[in-house]
């Protein structure tokens, strides 16, 4: 594979209170920053990049390019899950010195001792590559994801995993150094043991940046951390119980706490607030 590199500028410009406009946006209070940042962009030898944010910016993340999924904080994701994701609240989601932060505080909140955010995409691709570079949180308790669900699909919807769902990367705080990539189906859930996933182990996971990639077409599923693949599922000719990756599906990024698989040995309260940090989150299509 052959990477091919060119510059991407993106201009930030002040414009100061006092006549040229006024201040809005309760909890949004964006702060553009006057600067020239400089992001370097790797092109892939037969794809285009089609979709991306480098976080150069401050504040929220784009309206224009990110939701928030709250739908299932009463029903704790039908996980157990101990924290309650929030809407646009800069203490849980917020872009600053280029980086996005999804971070997870210890606090009192509707009822959940736990607040952070659940990010997804406006936008749903049916095949692709799909990146994001980012340092992974290690507290025990924490469970941080990069994962695709399929367009139009929402919590109350159920159906759970049947509709589908593609793992680019999972962190437990627990297990630190070991991430997981998975792809789910009828005829793979990991309640029953039949799911197909797989492991990679990553040193200094929460102190470096690291690329984490998933390849999907018609034929096969692919994961990648920092080039190197790590995990394959090839589409077994079975029909939508085994492969129901035949639509569009959007990104999420997330930070959970507990839930039946994070809390498998507690949680540490003393290590909060800590974030899920990401340099960028890339799409690119074949040509």
């Amino acid at each position: 594979m052959k990477n091919l590199r060119y510059k991407l500028f993106t201009y930030g410009f002040i414009f100061l209170a006092g006549g040229l406009f006024s201040c809005q946006n309760n909890s949004e209070s964006k702060k553009e920053t006057a600067k020239i940042q400089v992001e370097e962009i790797t092109q892939y030898e037969g794809y285009e990049l089609v979709w991306n944010d480098e976080f150069s910016y401050e504040g929220l993340p784009d309206s224009t390019k990110w939701a928030y999924d709250t739908e299932g904080n009463e029903a704790g994701w039908g996980n157990n899950e101990a924290q309650y994701y929030t809407d646009s609240r800069l203490e849980n989601a917020s872009v600053s010195d280029g980086k996005l932060h999804v971070t997870v505080q210890h606090e009192q909140f509707e009822g959940k001792e736990y607040t952070s955010a659940r990010l997804m995409t406006k936008q749903a691709w049916k095949h692709g590559k799909f990146e994001m570079s980012a340092k992974l949180p290690d507290a025990r308790g924490s469970w941080c994801a990069f994962w695709m669900m399929p367009e139009g699909w929402s919590f109350n919807d159920g159906g759970w995993p049947n509709v589908g769902e593609l793992d680019i990367v999972e962190h437990l705080g627990h297990d630190k150094g070991v991430i997981h990539a998975s792809a789910h189906s009828k005829n793979h859930q990991w309640w029953e043991g039949t799911e197909v996933t797989t492991t990679a182990k990553v040193d200094s996971i929460t102190e470096k940046f690291h690329k984490y990639t998933f390849e999907w077409d018609e034929t096969e599923v692919k994961a990648f951390v920092d080039d190197k693949q790590f995990f394959s599922y090839k589409n077994e000719g079975e029909g939508m119980d085994s492969w129901p990756y035949v639509k569009p599906f959007y990104m999420l990024l997330n930070v959970a706490v507990g839930g039946e698989w994070g809390e498998k040995y507690g949680i540490d309260d003393a290590a909060f607030p800590q974030s899920m940090v990401v340099d960028y989150v890339r799409v690119y299509k074949k040509k």
